[in-house]
């Protein structure tokens, strides 16, 4: 099962840069993860693609889809939780 964990940021965000280290530590701790930092300037159509309206957005994928999303400045509990969720 592949798991991805999309981050879509801009670099005029201040809650992206909020959101980085939190995503920093748990790429560290979950070697099996795929993590994709999606700068939404750059690459308009996979924004538009996930629609997503506000940034930082965090999109959790595996091979089923998407299996969790979340909006704004997300705590670490809550992406592992969802990264549990999409590896059983």
């Amino acid at each position: 099962m592949t798991v991805t964990l999309k981050d879509f940021y801009a670099d005029w965000c201040g809650p992206c840069k909020t959101q980085d280290p939190i995503l920093e530590e748990l790429e560290t701790e979950w070697e099996t993860v795929e993590f994709e930092k999606v700068n939404v300037d750059e690459e308009q159509d996979v924004a538009n693609e996930y629609q997503v309206r506000s940034l930082p957005t965090l999109i959790v994928e595996n091979d089923d889809g998407i299996v969790d999303r979340f909006v704004g400045v997300t705590q670490a509990d809550d992406i592992e939780d969802a990264l549990e969720k999409a590896s059983a």
